[in-house]
């Protein structure tokens, strides 16, 4: 499984807005890409208008190429993106521990 770590930033005052996109992107168009496996959205406390995104994919090509060259893509940018102060920082991580 592969974890996709999206650094997000968005404009200020727009937290509660931005929490009830993302939710919706997530379950209505994240949710039927292939390789989706769930995901988290935790909001900073020192700085709310941090967000940090996790999902998890069943291959690193389900996200890179599946979603990222796909309509679900556009649908998702078009749900998310208005919010965006600067472009989101995402990186993938594989597991190597887990108690």
């Amino acid at each position: 499984m592969i974890l996709e770590l999206a650094d997000i930033r968005i404009a200020p005052g727009q937290q509660a807005a931005f929490e009830e996109a993302i939710a919706h992107g997530l379950k209505t168009v994240i949710s039927r890409a292939k390789g989706f496996q769930g995901a988290k959205v935790n909001r900073g406390i020192e700085s709310p208008e941090r967000f940090v995104l996790q999902i998890f994919w069943d291959t690193l090509e389900d996200h890179t190429v599946g979603f990222r060259e796909s309509a679900l893509f556009t649908e998702w940018r078009a749900i998310v993106g208005p919010f965006f102060a600067a472009p989101p920082v995402v990186e993938h991580f594989e597991l190597t521990f887990k108690s």
